[in-house]
């Protein structure tokens, strides 16, 4: 299994101030190695497994290889994940899997320590593909399709996305029109707009796809279904309708063949429709066990869900390697002598670049922690454990919610972990910009950010206004005349008053009030349902207006719709963290990722520092008095930042960056000892500054 414990030759002594024996003696410890199994999660020992596997060099990438190299080589490393039993987790028992879906995001997410393009490739073929015919097929499907698909003996390419219509997934133009007479779909794809685009294995190595088009029989369309179809010979050539093109050198991720296909009057049987949640009778006839269309398109929709909880997973991961290189070299490498005449500075002991580095790791952290319960809910939905149509829809609220922050926080963190490295990071061999490069895309895989926290906002919003449905006049009066009041207590500056009261001039008191757990959860909960009620008050009637004008009104608060969204999931992140700290045993521990939680809490509020002094929540001194803690937190921080990466657990072999494997450390060493010996010897040149300074004194 892989060590957890810190990699101690990455973890030299930093320079210290004179009085830091005495002060470290009463600091908390961390137990590394209890946090780090914290850290992996529900699915720990899978996990390690999976890392495992990910530190043998066959599933690695080789930085420098062609876009063609690199296609053949991820394509070989599928081979060896099926060879090592290590895809099956999720498929059913019968077919030699294990039903285990949260289990198998689990493992499959650490593949993206080896090479993101595995990561994706794999998850096109057994993630898509693969979940495609299991979740929208029927036994006759799984038994006929799934055992190839599960040996790589069928490649395939996952085809929903049109170059016409990216996340709009509902208004997609491809049709599958049945022909009663032959008793066959004919799948076309009408215009160039229709085409399916960026597609996984469509370019090369795709043989089948799991296609998406508008059900037509019978003159009426149904909406967009799944259909299995074959795209390939054994010679590798398209056959008769099929066409397509590669989508050629792309700005990451070129170990995968993504491309496009077209249809020309394919026909497909009627039975590689999969039919789970639809089906259309030899005569024609339409039948569904889902009767209104739009909860039948959102079902079909959200078993695929998978593919957001896994890119959650793999951009935390991702955020994770990043600052765990950024940081060990930050301890090591020297720059500017500060705080001496001789010594030079290691670089995580100037402020700013705490600040830049220990604030991402505690929303690492966060993810983490919120990643875990993520994939907890996933499994239980998927099990069947919990799967009513509420847990499906919180599900996918959740995943809408979570993934753009991760992917978002993952672009961020590796291109501050790129800068703080300074030229070293812009070198390939440590790893940070072709990961910044693969991961630029997972903002929108699997949905556009912006697109899946509009959906998150009208969850919040139909959930408001649900309070509401049947209430009687009474209510309504009481709940207006209890926001009238809140408005004039916060708009009127009573409560910024009673803050100021409270503080009485002094920034301790100001600190005190914004470090407690209950008063940082009010604060971040305050803020989301304030923007949903006020939102929700403009939009009141819209619906009773013409489209055109319904449309103009919502598009008026899109962009504050999106940003309650954002609250919403940074709130959930904040509550898993808090949760997270519940269950940390080790005393030492658990103060420390207090305060890594207050830094991420605080954090979020000095983000939105101006929303809660207009809206009245803070005082202008407590205000203040935010940054000013944020700063005596990360200084806190300090000393334990090693400890907090090394908890990740990631060695060498998963990092594979020059930077971090101590080669830093034996620089800074041998150029200290070159000084030193100079200096003993006498043979040092003096300096010309000091040759002045004697003659001045003189």
């Amino acid at each position: 299994m892989v060590d957890t414990a810190p990699r101690t030759k990455q973890q030299p002594a930093a320079a210290a101030p004179a009085n830091a024996a005495s002060e470290a003696s009463d600091r908390p410890k961390v137990d590394v190695e209890a946090l780090g199994r914290q850290l992996l999660g529900t699915w720990a020992d899978i996990r390690l497994e999976a890392r495992e596997r990910a530190a043998q060099p066959e599933y690695q990438r080789i930085e420098g290889q062609s876009m063609a190299e690199h296609r053949e080589r991820v394509l070989a490393q599928l081979q060896l994940l099926v060879d090592s039993g290590a895809v099956h987790r999720a498929f059913p028992k019968e077919l030699g899997g294990m039903d285990d879906h949260g289990g198998n995001i689990a493992a499959f997410e650490e593949l993206v320590v080896a090479d993101p393009s595995l990561q994706i490739k794999s998850g096109v073929q057994w993630g898509l593909f693969g979940a495609a015919v299991l979740h929208l097929g029927t036994k006759s499907h799984h038994e006929r399709f799934l055992p190839k698909i599960m040996s790589l003996e069928v490649p395939g390419a996952f085809a929903m996305t049109e170059t016409g219509h990216g996340s709009d997934v509902a208004s997609i133009a491809t049709t599958a029109t049945y022909d009663e007479a032959t008793q066959e779909f004919v799948i076309d794809t009408p215009f160039r707009g229709a085409w399916k685009d960026y597609l996984g294995n469509a370019a090369l190595h795709g043989k089948d796809a799991v296609v998406f088009a508008q059900l037509i029989t019978k003159g009426v369309n149904h909406g967009v279904h799944a259909f299995y179809i074959h795209l390939r010979d054994d010679e590798g050539e398209f056959l008769p309708g099929v066409g397509g093109e590669d989508d050629g050198l792309k700005g990451g991720l070129n170990g995968i063949d993504n491309g496009r296909l077209h249809f020309t009057g394919v026909r497909i049987p009627r039975d590689y429709l999969l039919n789970r949640y639809g089906d259309v009778a030899a005569d024609g006839t339409y039948s569904s066990p889902i009767q209104s269309p739009g909860r039948r398109f959102f079902t079909m929709l959200g078993t695929l869900v998978q593919g957001r909880v896994s890119l959650d997973g793999a951009s935390t991961a991702a955020a994770a390697m990043a600052l765990t290189i950024a940081i060990t070299y930050a301890t090591q490498r020297r720059q500017f002598t500060g705080a001496s005449e001789t010594e030079e500075e290691v670089l995580l002991d100037y402020g700013r670049h705490q600040r830049r580095l220990i604030p991402r790791l505690a929303t690492v952290y966060a993810q983490t922690f919120a990643h875990d319960e993520f994939l907890v809910k996933f499994d239980a939905v998927f099990s069947g454990k919990a799967a009513s149509d509420e847990d499906r829809e919180d599900l996918e609220t959740i995943a809408a919610a979570l993934k753009p922050l991760s992917t978002w926080h993952a672009l961020d963190t590796l291109q501050e972990a790129r800068e703080a490295c300074g030229g070293a990071g812009f070198l390939a061999e440590n790893r940070i910009v072709g990961l910044r490069q693969d991961l630029d895309v997972y903002v929108t895989f699997e949905g556009d950010n912006n697109v899946l926290l509009q959906l998150v906002a009208k969850r919040l919003l139909t959930d408001y206004s649900k309070q509401f449905k049947g209430a009687g006049f009474g209510a309504l009066a009481r709940y207006a005349v209890g926001q009238t009041a809140e408005k004039a207590f916060h708009g009127s500056g009573l409560r910024r008053l009673g803050q100021n009261l409270a503080d009485f001039g002094s920034t301790a008191r100001s600190v005190s009030g914004l470090r407690d757990e209950k008063a940082q959860h009010d604060l971040l909960t305050d803020r989301v349902e304030t923007m949903i009620a006020e939102i929700a008050g403009r939009l009141n009637g819209a619906r009773k207006l013409p489209k055109a004008d319904a449309a103009a009104v919502f598009n008026r608060n899109q962009n504050e719709l999106i940003e309650a969204a954002r609250a919403h999931a940074e709130l959930l992140q904040w509550e898993a963290f808090t949760r997270g700290l519940e269950r940390t045993a080790d005393a030492g521990t658990k103060q420390v990722l207090t305060w890594v939680r207050d830094l991420f809490g605080l954090g979020l509020i000095e983000k939105h520092l101006e929303w809660y002094l207009i809206h009245g929540r803070l005082s202008p001194q407590r205000a203040q008095s935010v940054t000013a803690y944020i700063d005596r937190l990360i200084e806190r921080l300090r000393p334990y930042a090693l400890d907090l990466v090394n908890a990740f657990g990631y060695t060498d072999e998963h990092l594979r960056a020059k930077i971090a494997s101590g080669a830093e450390q034996e620089r800074q060493d041998e150029a200290r000892a070159y000084f030193e010996a100079q200096r003993a010897s006498g043979t040092a040149p003096v300096h010309e500054k000091t040759l002045a300074k004697k003659g001045k004194k003189k």
